[in-house]
């Protein structure tokens, strides 16, 4: 997504909002306030809340795929699992926004297609850089994506620990079978 600095600054200032405060603190006004600019300059670029929501949520994704091992081929699945371990730790604006918006979704159905992209296009990303890595088992990828999501979460809401460790070294031997065996 091509984006000018100044509209760069409105999806950042919109998902530090809902990363702090939930997604129904979000108003033009305070997004405006965190960015620096007038309430109107928010509308202008985005027309309406779904509008600005919809791009922080793609703008986030992207962000966070950027900071992972997601963006781009691994080397191996050392390098794979490396990109997931700190992404809470390095991206929590992002990463709580996303979290924020897919519970919020339980509750505004129109907020369902969203997520329904959200999760294609990290499941998307887990496969690809899997399949470069050689693992071609299925279930396995997918399981592999829900445990990072799940691994993810919990960095976000509790901080890490030896669980994840042990986890995200499990997951490292798991790509490394799998693609051996391939």
């Amino acid at each position: 997504m091509t984006s000018s600095p100044g509209r760069e600054a409105l999806l950042r200032a919109t998902v530090s909002v809902v990363a702090d405060s939930g997604l129904r603190a979000l108003t033009y006004r305070e997004v405006a306030a965190r960015a620096s600019v007038s309430h109107g300059l928010v509308r202008h670029h985005f027309g309406s809340r779904d509008q600005l929501i919809a791009a922080a949520l793609e703008f986030a994704i992207a962000e966070s795929l950027r900071e992972t091992s997601m963006d781009e081929a691994p080397a191996d699945a050392a390098e794979f699992a490396a990109g997931i371990e700190s992404l809470a730790a390095r991206s929590t604006d992002a990463q709580a926004f996303q979290y924020e918006l897919l519970l919020e979704s339980r509750r505004r159905p129109e907020l369902r297609e969203h997520v329904e992209r959200y999760y294609e296009t990290y499941r998307l990303a887990n496969r690809r850089r899997l399949t470069e890595l050689g693992v071609q088992d299925e279930e396995l990828i997918d399981a592999i994506w829900f445990a990072l999501d799940g691994i993810v979460l919990k960095q976000l809401t509790l901080g890490g620990g030896e669980d994840i460790d042990r986890v995200l070294a499990r997951i490292r031997r798991l790509v490394t079978e799998a693609a051996r065996s391939a």
